[in-house]
């Protein structure tokens, strides 16, 4: 528990029914989608930058360490509170203060969720493409945090290419706005890339401004099928290598696919070893080229159905396996890791065979899921924590997983983040003196290390 006075001092800048202590409902903010967890000392529902300001400024002084929460959606540890202190968690903080649909953009705070931002764009012809698997329910504050990427991120880019500009807080209560609302601006650093996916360790953001771009004329979707998991891979090489960049190629093998089915009873071949999701978006007479060529690769790799989905709502139910996949894997087991080491694509078919061998070798069960047009792996690991033994193993199959990835010149994340989930293994993939470099920086704008320690630096 905070100091009674100081307790007393927060509470009187959000008043005391937007101050939690009790520890039945501090429990609701000591954990993410990952596997650890840790309690706050109290959370707090800020409504304002000038309360956020104010809470800051009373924490950097007593030296309290505060962790910035959206959703809580994300699967790295992210905002575990990993030393206590407090939990800003923005849920109050949801408006959409504007979209200027002339100038392509729209200004959110960070607690607006990003399914509700895409409905609402989409009444003006827009969207906002970063669309991560927990669209539905996860944050724009927390999707910048994470640099969150998604499906359509393939073809649209991850959610850096849309933060035109922040306003922050710093630790120490100050109050800072950078970038502006103009595509071409190059007035000064470019912070906004500095602070998104920094995770909460550099400032609190409370408002944002992004890019938004129209909706496509047409969209053509399908789903391939394959009996051979090695074809689905290299088919996902062969489009990527030919100059088509589709809206979206996704992977799920065999094991991901029975998941689905018996969760969601959708209509999946059970018998297939691979299925490709393809999406292309565009002017209609290029998309109607581009998926005729698409589909002559999946055939040329052996396909041996292709499924076009010839309405919206055939797009849709599509889209569910995809999206649901990860939800339903979970029940697999108490508990699921989801990771995602990033490999160029040329690598892919590599990865998902190292990956099958290594399920084998460490007795996992792993599926595989992956946004495979990135090169963005996501091997679904269904385990049980408190199974000590297995959990030594899933440990050992996760490092060899990174180690792989960076031997094909991969990274250890591609959206999902660090967190506590992947701190041990930084050093893989960051060297010591950019790991000082970063250690400068974080040191310049929170002094005190009081914003989200323990993550990072």
């Amino acid at each position: 528990m905070l100091r009674d006075n100081t307790a007393a001092e927060l509470k009187a800048i959000v008043g005391a029914g937007r101050y939690i202590d009790t520890p039945e409902a501090l429990l609701a903010y000591s954990y993410d989608a990952f596997v650890q967890e840790a309690m706050p000392e109290a959370v707090i529902l800020p409504e304002t930058t000038a309360e956020v300001a104010a809470i800051m400024t009373i924490a950097h002084r007593e030296g309290i360490p505060v962790t910035a929460r959206g959703a809580g959606t994300s699967i790295c540890g992210a905002p575990v509170p990993a030393r206590k202190g407090i939990v800003l968690a923005f849920t109050r903080m949801d408006r959409i203060i504007a979209v200027n649909a002339p100038d392509r953009y729209c200004i959110v705070q960070p607690g607006v969720v990003n399914g509700d931002l895409q409905a609402r764009l989409a009444k003006e012809g827009f969207f906002y493409p970063p669309d991560p698997g927990s669209f539905m329910v996860s944050t724009i504050g927390g999707n910048v945090a994470q640099n969150a990427g998604g499906p359509r991120c393939l073809k649209y880019g991850v959610t850096v290419d849309y933060v035109l500009s922040l306003e922050v807080v710093l630790a120490s209560g100050e109050v800072i706005r950078f970038g502006s609302r103009n595509v071409k601006d190059v007035t000064g650093y470019r912070l906004s890339s500095l602070f998104c996916g920094s995770e909460g360790t550099l400032g609190i953001i409370t408002e944002i401004t992004l890019r938004v771009v129209p909706l496509p004329e047409a969209t053509r979707t399908i789903l391939a099928v394959y009996d051979d998991l090695d074809a689905t891979a290299a088919t996902v090489a062969d489009i990527i290598g030919s100059g088509i960049l589709p809206v979206a190629l996704e992977l799920m093998d065999k094991t991901v696919i029975n998941a689905v089915e018996d969760s969601a009873g959708i209509g999946l071949p059970r018998h297939a070893e691979g299925l490709l999701l393809i999406e292309v978006d565009g002017v209609e007479e290029a998309v109607e080229k581009q998926m005729r060529t698409i589909v002559e690769k999946t055939r040329g790799h052996g396909a041996t159905e292709v499924i076009e989905a010839r309405t919206a709502a055939e797009r849709d139910n599509l889209w569910t396996a995809r999206r649901s996949a990860y939800g339903v894997f979970a029940r697999l087991a108490p508990d699921c890791i989801v990771e995602d080491a990033t490999v160029p694509v040329s690598h892919v078919p590599d990865m998902i065979r190292h990956i099958r061998e290594i399920a084998g070798r460490y007795r996992l069960r792993i599926g595989i899921l992956a946004h495979a047009g990135d090169g963005n792996m996501h091997p679904l690991i269904a385990t049980d924590t408190r199974d000590k033994e297995e959990w030594q193993r899933v440990e050992a199959a996760n490092r060899e997983i990174f180690e792989l990835a960076i031997q094909y010149n991969g990274t250890l994340s591609g959206e999902h983040g660090i967190g506590l989930a992947k701190i041990d293994y930084l050093p893989m993939a960051i060297d010591d003196a950019t790991q000082a470099f970063m250690e400068k920086i974080k040191a310049c704008v929170d002094p005190k290390g009081i914003l989200n320690p323990g993550k990072f630096v």
